[in-house]
């Protein structure tokens, strides 16, 4: 075997130039990581999705609803993101693990992701039942903050069960097998418009719930898709192989360290990106509702690109870790760059988009307004225009980031994060909004800024790391 992989290169460089295997072999690389991320990226944005019809049920509430479900949103995203940063460790952990064909550690890492979702969803619900407090402790207006506790409610139910859905899609995307979920998701989308349908205004029969029903969709959805990812991982093959559920009260001393010492980084960065658009969020409301409001539909179809890098930057994980296991060094840096120019596409186009229809998405938020006499679907419109970089630089450093989760190199992104999200990327915003007077293009200015500073950091750091 090692004479004929020492041999490669010879009879690459008799019949075809060097140059021109490398293209292929990272065309190769290229599809193998859009085969893998299509139905990642597809099952995020049925995701996204569920999120942006609960938004448009909202918005039939009224500018004050939709401004309520953004600060509930901040409170919930803002800790429900430190445990799913932390289960995704799973995901290099489980995907070095199939790599080296240790289906022993694959096991064990599932396992204790399982724990760790159950454990971490109590301070989640905390923070969800005292959701009112946080807000008005942070300056927020009474009438917006009991607007959202009521929808804090309803969601505290589905924490646990959307926990355990993120450890056992990390499972299934690390060992190649991530269709289950775009199933899963894609018979969730009809599911919860349904029932927020039903229970936002009280249809037959019904009680009109308004916010809290919205939330109570969502926690009946995580449930539902719960309870399908557990029937497909225990009848499906090959994930029935893997015998996740077996003896799941065994605790794995070495693999929760390992979950925690590779998660928490992840977890405390993706605390402060999202603590970072809380903030925005918390900047947005200081100067009006009407400013929030139009922060929020930029901020929500900035959610729906993140998406798809997102996706990519787990396909990416998946990809590199892989390569590590099998001791692919080259394969390494393949997988990364192949996923980063995939991605970078991919947001690049969909951004061109939003610029142009930019107007058409902020009135489809907010129903049976029109831009004429409207001036948040303005707003709304100037900050998507004024985004386009952020989204960009946004999916940059998420794809790069999985990438350097896949090399299990999590410490040094943390603190890339707090220098470029808040030293850089937070101060700015406060000064052009609030200093200069930007307002709401100051925000985003600042935000923008910070990302692209995240993304270069994390791209130099991983060619470094792969280069060596």
């Amino acid at each position: 075997m090692n004479k004929m992989a020492e041999a490669k290169p010879f009879l690459a460089s008799q019949h075809e130039p060097i140059g021109t295997a490398a293209y292929q072999h990272f065309g190769m690389e290229l599809s193998e990581t859009a085969k893998l991320a299509l139905p990642i990226v597809l099952a995020q944005v049925g995701q996204i999705t569920m999120m942006t019809t609960d938004l448009v049920f909202i918005g039939q509430l009224g500018g004050e609803a939709i401004a309520a479900a953004a600060l509930a949103g901040r409170v919930y995203l803002t800790s429900f993101t430190f445990s799913a940063g932390l289960l995704a460790a799973i995901v290099p952990l489980a995907a070095q693990a199939f790599g080296a064909n240790n289906r022993a550690v694959v096991r064990s890492t599932v396992r204790m992701g399982l724990w760790a979702a159950l454990l971490s969803s109590f301070p989640i619900m905390a923070c969800a039942l005292g959701g009112k407090q946080i807000l008005l402790a942070l300056g927020q207006a009474p009438a917006a903050a009991r607007l959202a506790q009521q929808y804090l409610f309803g969601l505290t139910g589905g924490v646990a069960p959307a926990l355990w859905f993120l450890a056992l899609r990390s499972f299934m995307s690390a060992v190649g097998r991530p269709e289950p979920v775009l199933w899963i998701t894609l018979a969730a989308i009809p599911l919860n418009a349904l029932l927020v349908y039903l229970l936002i205004d009280g249809k037959f029969g019904l009680p009109r719930l308004e916010l809290f029903g919205v939330g109570l969709a969502t926690t009946l959805v995580n449930v539902a898709t719960f309870l399908a990812s557990v029937c497909f991982v225990l009848l499906q093959r090959p994930l029935r192989d893997y015998h996740v559920f077996t003896r799941l009260w065994r605790f794995n001393r070495h693999s929760m360290r390992q979950l925690i010492l590779i998660g928490m980084p992840i977890s405390l960065a993706s605390l402060m990106s999202y603590g970072l658009s809380f903030a925005a969020s918390l900047l947005a409301g200081l100067i009006s509702t009407r400013v929030l409001a139009a922060h929020q539909i930029a901020f929500h179809v900035a959610a729906i690109l993140f998406m798809v890098p997102f996706g990519i930057s787990m396909a990416a994980a998946v990809r590199v870790g892989q390569a590590v296991g099998r001791n692919d060094s080259p394969g390494m840096k393949r997988a990364g760059l192949a996923a980063m120019l995939f991605g970078m596409v991919i947001t690049a186009i969909l951004t061109l988009a939003v610029i142009a229809a930019r107007f058409e998405i902020a009135e489809m938020f907010l129903g049976g307004s029109s831009r004429h006499t409207d001036p948040t679907i303005w707003l709304a419109a100037e900050l998507l225009l004024a985004g386009a970089a952020f989204f960009i630089t946004d999916a940059v450093q998420s794809i790069a980031a999985g990438s350097l989760s896949g090399l299990k190199d999590t410490r040094v992104p943390l603190l890339f994060a707090g220098v470029a999200y808040w030293l850089v990327g937070f101060s700015l915003s406060y000064v052009l909004s609030l200093r200069i007077g930007l307002d709401a293009i100051g925000i985003w200015i600042g935000l923008s800024i910070g990302k692209a500073l995240y993304a270069a950091l994390l791209v130099v750091r991983f060619l470094l790391l792969t280069s060596k």
